[in-house]
């Protein structure tokens, strides 16, 4: 069993993007190999276009590269009837710098709750459910006012031009998860007396994350 303190953890927003690589064909597997000409090494982090809707807009890192090839480690699309073969291609572009977001106060969460569909049989006395879809994850971030930091001038430009990014965070222990997602900051400042002036920025996200161990 491991418990986990958030103090100490770090955030960060993709800050530069290289040029589109096609991916001809994904495979069946954990981890799934994209088949694609690249110079990516072993470690990079690169943003996922693909045709499998569970893969499509995820963040993730590249593992076992070739000239050839190269596989999206952590990531698993063995379930046939998910991960359609011969439907995963698409394209990936490399996450080259990441900003960090300073002077954060805190952090919440909401969305990814399952919805159900509820229905009753003609012949039965009991109204059954099954799952649907599940509603939109959002991260809110309340930060410190300070409209000199880079970070914040990177939230704002991303507010302004509507561009999906990807997020970082990085917990104390060095373990990371990699978000996509799109990105809206409230400029107007809260003023409480003797409270922190503070803009809220808020992610909503584009699919589950991707979390390493380390």
């Amino acid at each position: 069993m491991s418990l986990t303190l958030p103090n100490g953890s770090t955030i960060f927003m993709a800050s530069g993007y290289g040029t589109p690589v096609t991916v001809s064909a994904l495979s069946n597997a954990a981890p799934p190999v994209a088949t694609a000409t690249n110079t990516f090494v072993a470690g990079d982090i690169v943003e996922v276009t693909s045709g499998w809707s569970r893969f499509n807009n995820k963040v993730a890192r590249v593992l076992a590269p070739t000239g050839t090839n190269f596989s999206y480690e952590g990531l698993d699309s063995t379930i046939t009837s998910i991960y359609a073969p011969g439907s995963g291609g698409g394209s990936v572009r490399k996450i080259t710098g990441w900003t960090q977001l300073q002077q954060i106060i805190q952090t919440s969460t909401s969305g990814g709750d399952q919805q159900f569909l509820t229905y009753q049989l003609l012949e039965a006395d009991t109204q059954l459910r099954m799952p649907t879809v599940k509603n939109p994850y959002d991260l809110q971030i309340e930060l410190a006012d300070d409209p000199t930091l880079a970070g914040y001038q990177l939230c704002s430009a991303a507010n302004d031009d509507r561009l999906q990014r990807a997020m970082k965070i990085v917990l104390a222990n060095g373990a990371p998860l990699y978000y996509n997602c799109y990105v809206s900051l409230n400029r107007v400042p809260s003023m409480t007396v003797n409270q922190l002036m503070a803009v809220k920025l808020t992610l909503s996200l584009l699919n589950e994350p991707v979390r390493y161990t380390s």
